[in-house]
């Protein structure tokens, strides 16, 4: 009976015949943002009262037991994070990587790819939590030669093993990453497709046929990179907070499937754990692929131990960001989707507030970027630590002086990207405009004024104006080059989210509005 067996065996390897399918359960987080405590539906702060009631979403503790059961639905799992681990609460303003790392370490992840935020505090943050991380953190597309911090760790690929077979990995980062953070002079960032085309082929070479890519760079991208390059398999995805599936808000299938490369992403602040279950066959090709981002709300219950250690991490913060600064008499909308499209409510408050600090130094134009606020505020008493969820990069305000044609200039590159949601959408105080979406970029915006006295008047492109904004629009930050150069600089005012705490003081309890000044064209 053995020997039959070895024949048929053998017949089959002679023949090619797939002897057997390899599965494998893809567990995914991206943009979690510091978020290791309980978020509300607005994807700020969320009260222990209401997070005892079922009322909140996401946090570390969830998280653990989230990985623990789907893990243990399968018998061959890996866990991925698509990037911007860093930046967004006063847990890394406070901790930097070293509590992003423990936690992830804890969580037993298998691989990252460097999100832009991974870049907020220089190379040195950055190399720093890849000596604490138990994986390989990478990044594809830009030569780390030069940057001596990250010349012999920053990967661009990787090889695991899993199940018995091997796995190649590849990381993929945002190619304006140097208009969105702080990299350094020392590093080249280089096109998506081309670099993860290089690496699947030298991947290739060495005799691995799944392939998979971690990608900070976005659901439009990874659609490109998916179009043009051939051997990925699948693509796990981040930056733009895509929710992919079934469900209400979805902005495509979970997964997406363009040349045949699963694309996969699952919004944001750990709201969602992704679940993909591929099976390969011999070949490496994918033959099948199914799953879901799984909400974590309150049914699923907190890991205890984990819960336990935020709750201590969370100890030095506590002073800070419950005190009670001010009152809102409703939610202050700060949605991503409405302030990288238009105006918005948190975008109008900040705005407003930034040029209420210095008008008594002839200033009569904010600008700031929409990709700047990260939350909203829900109604009734605001704490400070709610403030800084919205405005968690401890940015300063900015004072300078350019022409009217400047700032045309910079409101075209606020809108020049609104299709992908880009983060340098303007939001503005003592200025109006109009912008058509569907122009070229460049030619978007119309019939701007500004205010003269009690009255709006058309900009007049010779004149120099006194704007405030914050220090990374006014070097250069979110494509804002046209303020680099600007007159009498000074980019070292109070904190930015300190003088919005103040405002919402000052007209507490504060209304939030919108009132037109910025229009879409009819």
């Amino acid at each position: 009976m053995q020997r039959i067996l070895g024949s048929v065996a053998m017949l089959a390897m002679s023949s090619g015949m797939a002897w057997a399918d390899y599965s494998l359960t893809i567990l995914h987080t991206n943009d979690f943002h510091a978020r290791f405590e309980p978020i509300s539906k607005y994807d700020s702060g969320c009260s222990a009262e209401d997070n005892d009631a079922g009322e909140c979403f996401g946090g570390s503790a969830r998280l653990m037991t989230a990985i623990e059961e789907a893990r243990a639905r399968s018998n061959n799992s890996v866990l991925f994070d698509g990037g911007d681990q860093f930046q967004g609460t006063l847990f890394y303003t406070y901790y930097k990587g070293k509590l992003t790392a423990e936690m992830m370490n804890k969580m037993g992840y298998d691989a990252m790819t460097v999100g832009n935020h991974e870049f907020d505090d220089g190379p040195e943050v950055l190399a720093g939590f890849m000596d604490a991380v138990d994986f390989p953190v990478l990044m594809s597309n830009a030569d780390v030669s030069g940057e001596p911090l990250l010349a012999d760790k920053l990967m661009k690929s990787t090889v695991i093993e899993r199940g018995g077979e091997k796995i190649g990995l590849i990381g993929l980062t945002p190619l304006d990453t140097p208009d969105l953070s702080s990299p350094g002079p020392n590093i080249v960032f280089t096109p998506p497709a081309e670099a993860v085309q290089g690496e699947v082929d030298k991947l290739t070479e060495e005799g691995v046929n799944k392939i998979i890519v971690l990608s900070h760079s976005g659901y439009r991208v990874d659609q490109m990179v998916a179009e043009n390059t051939t051997g990925v398999d699948v693509i796990v995805g981040g930056h733009t907070n895509t929710l992919l599936g079934d469900m209400d808000g979805a902005e495509g299938p979970y997964p997406t499937v363009v040349n045949g490369v699963q694309i996969v992403q699952a919004y944001a602040y750990g709201k969602f754990l992704g679940e993909l279950n591929v099976t390969f066959d011999d070949e490496g090709m994918v033959t099948e692929a199914s799953g879901a981002p799984l909400i974590m709300d309150g049914a699923v219950v907190e890991d205890e131990a984990t819960k336990s250690r935020i709750s201590e991490a969370a100890g030095p913060l506590d002073e800070i960001r419950n005190k009670v600064v001010a009152e809102t008499a409703s939610e202050i909308d700060g949605a991503r989707e409405s302030c990288r499209a238009g105006e918005c409510q948190m975008g109008n408050l900040v705005a407003e507030a930034m040029l209420d600090r210095v008008k008594d130094q002839g200033v009569t134009v904010a600008i700031t970027n929409g990709g700047g606020l990260r939350a909203s505020i829900d109604a009734g008493e605001v704490t400070m630590g709610e403030v800084l969820t919205v405005l968690p990069f401890q940015n300063t305000l900015s004072t300078f002086e350019v022409s009217g044609a400047t700032i045309v200039e910079a409101l075209e590159n606020g809108v020049s990207q609104i299709e992908d949601g880009g983060g340098r959408f303007p939001q503005v105080a003592g200025l109006q405009f109009t912008f058509d979406a569907s122009a070229e970029p460049g030619s978007r915006v119309s019939e701007v004024y500004t205010m003269e006295g009690m009255d709006w008047a058309p900009i007049d492109p010779e004149k120099t104006y006194v704007v405030v904004s914050n220090n990374f629009v006014r070097t250069g930050g979110d494509g804002y080059s046209m303020f680099e150069d600007a007159e009498n600089a000074y980019d070292f005012g109070p904190d930015l989210a300190d003088v919005t705490a103040e405002y919402l003081a000052e007209m507490a309890p504060y209304e939030p509005f919108t009132d037109g000044r910025i229009k879409p064209a009819e």
